[in-house]
C-alpha cells in the first residue's frame, strides 16, 4: 500500500482527544440552543400567542360598564333635579316672594353637608379654577374639583388593576411579555372610544346629563394620559420579545418594512409627541399651534392604529379593529355635524353670514354677528366664531352676551302687545353678539385688527358654530346671584332680559336678580352698554333687579357715581362672603349662585357659598369656565 494510502486508512480510525469531543458538542448545543430558543420567545412576538383574550374582553367589560354605569347614576341624578326644578317651578312661579317660604329650606338634611364637602368642594383649601403659575410665563393649570379628583382616581385604579392583574406566576417571561403586550394594547383602544366620545362638542352626553365640556374635557385629558401609558407599554412589550428572539436586526427590519408593526409603532410615536405637547406648561404657551398640531396628531394616531389592527395576520384582523372602526365613524359623525351646523347656521337665501367688529375700551372687541337665518340661543350659552382674515382656520369659543331676532319684513304681523308673530321670527334673521378681550394670538389679532379702523366699526365675513351648553336654567329659582369679573359680565348679562321678561310674564318663579360685576375702570362699562341700557328700560325692573358695580381701579373717585338704590358703585374689591351672606339674610325662595370671570374670583365665590350652606336654606351654584 502507498504511503498516502496507508495515512488516510489511519485516519479512518481515528478517535478524537475528550477535550476536542466536548469542543463540538458544545458547538453543536449552541446552534440547536438559539434555534430553539427562537422557536420558544418568537410565537410571542405577535398574533395572540401568550395573549389572554378571554380576561382582556372581562377587562373591557369592566371598564366599559363602569362607565355607562356612571353616566346612569349622573343621568338619574340629573332627571331628579330636573323634576324637582319643574316642580318648584310650577308651584313657585304665581307665589310671591313672601310665600315661597318651603322652597328656602333643604327638604333633605344630608343635601348641604354633600354640596359643601363633596359636589362644589375643591381638592384641597378653596384653589380650584385659579391658575396654578410658576412665572408670569409658565402656567401649569389648574386643580380638580374633590368630585372630579375622586371619579378620575376610581378611573385611573381601575386601569392600573386592569393592566397588572395576570398570570404573574407563569415560568415563560416571553408569554407574560405577550400577555402584557395583549392587555396594554387592548386597554388602549378601548379607553380611545370613551376619549373620543368626550372629545367632541356635539357629545349627546352634555345635554344628556348637563354636565359641561369643561368638566369632560378634563376627563378627555387623563383618559388621554392614560392611552399614551398603555399604548407605550404594549410596544416595549413587543420590543423585548422581538429583540429576545431575533435581535435588533430584525427589530429594525419590522418597524420600517412590515405593514403591522411600522403602524403601531408610528402610532406610538405620534402619542408620544402629543403627549408632551400637551403638557400643561407647553399647552398653555402655545395653546394655538397646539389646537392645530393636536386635531393632525390625533388623526394620524387613529389611522395608524386602525391599520395596526386590520393588518394583522389573523384572519379578520385583531378582536380590536371593530372599536377602531367605531371611532372611526364617531369621529366622523361629530365633524360631519359642526360642518353641518356651521353651514346651517351661516348660510340661507339671505347670504352668508356678516360679522360687525367695534374695538373698545379696555382693549376688548364687541362683536356682532348677523346671521342669515333664524337661530334660538338660551341664556348663558357660547360659541365658536372665525373670522374671514383673521385666522380663518382657528375658531373659539366666547360666551355669547346678546341676542337679537328680527322678524321677516315681508311677514310682520302685529299684535295688540306691538310684537311680531312666531312665524315671522322664525323666517326672520337673528343677530348674536359677543364681548372678546384681547390677550395674545386670534383675540389680539382680532382687536388689532378692529383698531385700523380708526374707532370706527368694520364688517367681515365670518362663520358661528353653536350655540353650546345653556343648560343651566335659572327659571325655577326665587333668587339669583350673578357674579362677573371683566368680560365675564357676557355669560351674566345674558339673563337679565329673560328673567325680567318672565317676571312680568309671571313665567318663573325668581322675584329676585342680583348682579355683581368686578371691573378694572368705568371704560368697561361702554362694553355692554347698549345691552344695559335695554335692560334697564325694561318695565318693572326696579322690582327684580339690583346690580353692584366695583371698581378695583377708578382713574378718579368721581367715577364713583350710584344712580339709584337699584344701581349702586363702588370703589375697590368687594367681600364676596360679605355679600352673599347679605343674600341669603334677604333669600327669597331657593337661592343660585352663578360665576364667570377670573378663576380667583371664582374660588371666592365657591368658598363663600360652601359657607353659607345650611339646612335652613338652600342655594346651589354654577360656575361658568373655560379651562384648556
Amino acid at each position: 500500500m502507498s504511503l498516502m494510502r496507508r495515512r488516510i486508512a489511519a485516519l479512518g480510525s481515528y478517535t478524537p482527544s475528550p477535550i476536542l469531543s466536548l469542543r463540538d458538542m458544545d458547538v453543536a448545543s449552541t446552534q440547536t440552543g438559539a434555534a430553539d430558543a427562537a422557536a420558544t420567545i418568537a410565537p410571542y412576538a405577535t398574533g395572540l400567542a401568550g395573549v389572554s383574550q378571554s380576561d382582556n374582553m372581562i377587562f373591557k367589560d369592566s371598564l366599559w360598564w363602569s362607565l355607562g354605569i356612571l353616566a346612569l347614576i349622573v343621568l338619574s341624578v340629573r332627571l331628579l333635579e330636573i323634576g324637582w326644578s319643574k316642580l318648584r317651578h310650577v308651584s313657585a312661579m304665581s307665589m310671591p316672594a313672601d310665600e315661597q317660604r318651603y322652597w328656602r329650606s333643604s327638604q333633605w338634611s344630608w343635601m348641604p353637608s354633600l354640596k359643601k364637602n363633596l359636589t362644589y368642594a375643591p381638592l384641597w383649601r378653596k384653589r380650584h379654577n385659579r391658575e396654578i403659575r410658576l412665572s408670569s410665563a409658565l402656567n401649569i393649570g389648574t386643580l380638580p374639583s374633590r368630585l372630579h379628583f375622586l371619579i378620575l382616581g376610581l378611573y385611573l385604579l381601575s386601569n392600573i388593576i386592569y393592566m397588572f392583574y395576570l398570570h404573574w406566576s407563569q415560568s415563560n417571561r416571553y408569554a407574560l411579555a405577550a400577555e402584557i403586550r395583549g392587555r396594554s394594547g387592548t386597554l388602549a383602544i378601548v379607553n380611545m372610544v370613551p376619549l373620543i366620545i368626550l372629545a367632541g362638542r356635539n357629545n349627546p352626553l352634555i345635554p344628556l346629563l348637563k354636565v359641561s365640556f369643561d368638566t369632560y374635557n378634563l376627563l378627555h385629558r387623563w383618559m388621554g394620559r392614560m392611552v399614551v401609558v398603555e399604548a407605550l407599554i404594549h410596544t416595549i412589550a413587543w420590543a423585548y420579545v422581538q429583540v429576545s428572539a431575533a435581535g435588533w436586526e430584525s427589530f429594525n427590519e419590522k418597524i420600517l418594512h412590515e405593514t403591522f408593526v411600522a403602524s403601531g409603532f408610528s402610532g406610538t410615536i405620534a402619542l408620544l409627541i402629543l403627549f408632551f405637547l400637551a403638557l400643561s406648561p407647553v399647552r398653555h404657551a402655545f395653546y394655538e399651534t397646539f389646537l392645530n398640531v393636536h386635531i393632525a396628531l390625533a388623526f394620524i394616531i387613529f389611522a395608524t392604529t386602525l391599520i395596526h389592527c386590520a393588518s394583522a395576520a389573523i384572519p379578520g384582523g385583531l378582536p380590536q379593529l371593530p372599536y377602531m372602526i367605531a371611532i372611526f365613524v364617531l369621529w366622523f359623525f361629530e365633524r360631519l355635524a359642526r360642518m353641518f351646523r356651521l353651514a346651517y347656521n351661516n348660510w340661507s337665501r339671505r347670504g352668508f353670514t356678516e360679522a360687525v367688529i367695534e374695538p373698545m375700551p379696555g382693549d376688548c372687541s364687541r362683536v356682532t354677528m348677523h346671521l342669515p337665518r333664524y337661530l334660538d340661543v338660551a341664556p348663558g350659552t357660547h360659541a365658536y366664531i372665525r373670522f374671514m382674515g383673521i385666522n380663518p382656520w382657528e375658531n373659539h369659543p366666547f360666551s355669547i352676551a346678546w341676542v337679537e331676532h328680527h322678524p321677516d319684513g315681508a311677514d310682520r304681523t302685529l299684535n295688540e302687545e306691538k310684537s311680531y308673530s312666531n312665524a315671522a321670527l322664525y323666517r326672520g334673521t337673528t343677530s348674536v353678539s359677543f364681548v372678546i378681550g384681547a390677550h395674545t394670538g386670534f383675540t389680539r389679532q382680532l382687536f388689532n385688527t378692529a383698531s385700523r379702523g380708526g374707532g370706527r366699526s368694520i364688517r367681515v365675513r365670518a362663520a358661528l358654530e353653536g350655540p353650546y351648553a345653556g343648560h343651566h336654567s335659572l327659571d325655577s329659582y326665587g333668587h339669583a346671584v350673578l357674579f362677573a369679573g371683566s368680560t365675564g359680565i357676557t355669560h351674566q348679562i345674558s339673563y337679565l332680559k329673560p328673567l325680567i321678561q318672565g317676571f312680568n310674564d309671571e313665567t318663573i318663579a325668581t322675584r329676585r336678580v342680583t348682579l355683581v360685576w368686578i371691573m378694572r375702570d368705568t371704560e368697561a362699562l361702554e362694553w355692554v352698554r347698549p345691552w344695559m341700557d335695554e335692560v334697564l328700560r325694561l318695565p318693572n325692573r326696579r322690582d327684580i333687579l339690583n346690580i353692584r358695580l366695583f371698581i378695583t381701579r377708578p382713574k378718579n373717585s368721581k367715577e364713583i357715581v350710584s344712580s339709584s338704590s337699584t344701581v349702586q358703585m363702588f370703589p375697590g374689591r368687594p367681600s364676596v362672603s360679605t355679600i352673599l351672606q347679605r343674600e341669603v339674610e334677604q333669600q327669597v325662595g331657593a337661592m343660585v349662585v352663578t360665576v364667570c370671570g377670573p378663576g380667583a374670583l371664582a374660588d371666592d365665590v365657591r368658598q363663600a357659598v360652601r359657607d353659607v350652606q345650611g339646612t335652613d336654606n338652600v342655594v346651589d351654584f354654577v360656575e361658568e369656565s373655560f379651562t384648556w
